[in-house]
């Protein structure tokens, strides 16, 4: 293997691993990042859940009627602009035709192929370098998706029957089995039954990363603060980093740069159907931890997790299209209390949460997007919309090693830029 000189372009979760693993198979790296740390975008906000089971696509059968219902209510899973544009238009478009059985099926096939290597590969970190003091959490029983209605039932049946395909672990409970495995429920709030993931952790998404930059960092990987990579150009057989009026070369870049990438790669004459999704998350301090959840949740209605980190409840979900402020709207501040009031009344004060909201970078149809470009020595790991944590492991390892030359461990059809009609540089 020859050792290039790489810039990995974003300082999230999935660039940082990005960057482990390429200095891992030889290589010089520098990570640039327009923040002053890494994991202070998407990654900061992360749920912090690996539950293979529960990484589906949003596109799925059922799921435009059932956010249509919601989405002029004052808690809503999904808000919308008021004047939407025509790319806004084309997204929701390619995100409906993603909603057919068919299509969402091959879809969670894909998305399922990932994070099952993705959990390995995450595994084998762990022992590899002993990271006995990362901030994973081996004592979460479990991850429990909540149903309120029956209609949430029926919405999930169709990821159900994939589940079932691939032997993955997965246990339907009624409204009793639930509550006895999550005693600390209010009893008042409507439940219709659950959907148990026994196999999954939890961890701080944000410590992770930078606890994996200090191991990067000992690997000879650079770290770039505050500078924004303004363009992407071509010199002869060499790619430049445009930062400001300074131009870097590089033996081969990797875009990592969450919702940033789709400029660049537009820039770049590459298109793809990369949107900016804003999320939001409340922090909230535990009040009484004889009331706090047990396992890791969803609710799947709303399509908000709950996840215990030490002292602190999360409440993760909630999205809004086509906006990129950095403001948190009434309607998701609303939502997110709702969604620990409803479930954990006594475990914190929601009231005194600490809100965030950040841009996910998201594809209609679920699956990120790494691999080639039609660029030679340009890469992508992008796309992974609200599952940065459960599957920046896996292709962070398999971007290394088609960088590096080497084959991918796990197929890699409907994973990369073909999918969409892109010919890539091979």
């Amino acid at each position: 293997m020859v050792q290039k000189q790489i810039a990995v372009i974003g300082g999230g979760v999935i660039g940082v691993s990005t960057a482990y693993f390429l200095a891992a198979a030889g290589h010089q790296v520098v990570v640039i990042e327009r923040r002053g740390n890494v994991a202070e975008e998407a990654s900061f906000g992360d749920a912090g859940v690996m539950a293979p089971g529960y990484v589906t696509p949003w596109a799925r059968p059922g799921m435009p009627k059932h956010l249509l219902a919601y989405l002029f209510k004052q808690e809503t899973p999904l808000m919308l602009p008021r004047k939407m544009d025509p790319a806004l238009w084309r997204w929701i478009r390619l995100w409906l035709s993603e909603c057919e059985l068919e299509n969402f099926c091959t879809n969670m096939h894909r998305m399922q192929r990932l994070i099952a290597y993705s959990s390995d590969t995450l595994l084998q970190m762990e022992r590899q370098l002993q990271l006995q003091d990362l901030p994973i959490d081996k004592k979460t029983q479990g991850y429990l998706q909540l149903f309120r209605t029956a209609q949430d039932v029926a919405l999930a049946e169709p990821a159900l029957a994939i589940l079932a395909e691939l032997n993955s672990a997965h246990r339907l409970l009624d409204t009793d089995a639930v509550r006895q495995l999550e005693p600390a429920l209010a009893s008042q709030t409507a439940l219709a039954g659950g959907l148990y993931l026994p196999h999954s952790t939890t961890a701080n998404c944000s410590l992770f990363t930078k606890q994996l930059k200090q191991i990067a960092m000992s690997m000879g990987v650079e770290f770039i603060f505050g500078n924004s990579v303004s363009t992407i150009t071509q010199k002869n057989n060499q790619l430049a980093l445009e930062i400001g009026e300074t131009s870097f070369s590089a033996d081969a870049i990797v875009l990592a740069a969450g919702a940033e990438s789709a400029r660049m790669l537009k820039n770049l004459g590459i298109n793809t159907p990369l949107f900016s999704v804003k999320s939001f998350a409340a922090t909230a301090t535990v009040k009484d931890m004889d009331a706090v959840p047990i396992a890791a949740l969803m609710d799947e209605t709303y399509r908000v997790s709950i996840t215990r980190m030490g002292n602190r409840i999360r409440l993760a979900g909630t999205a809004e299209l086509a906006s990129r402020s950095a403001t948190v709207p009434e309607a998701a501040r609303r939502t997110l209390r709702k969604i620990g009031i409803d479930w954990f009344p006594h475990a914190a004060n929601y009231n005194n949460a600490n809100f965030w909201c950040g841009l996910q970078a998201t594809l209609p149809d679920g699956p990120p997007l790494i691999g080639t470009t039609p660029i030679r020595n340009l890469f992508v790991n992008i796309g992974h919309g609200a599952n940065g944590w459960a599957m920046a492991a896996g292709t962070g390892k398999l971007v290394a090693d088609i960088v590096s030359e080497r084959e991918p461990e796990i197929d890699l059809d409907g994973l990369t830029l073909a999918r969409y009609g892109v010919r890539s540089f091979s």
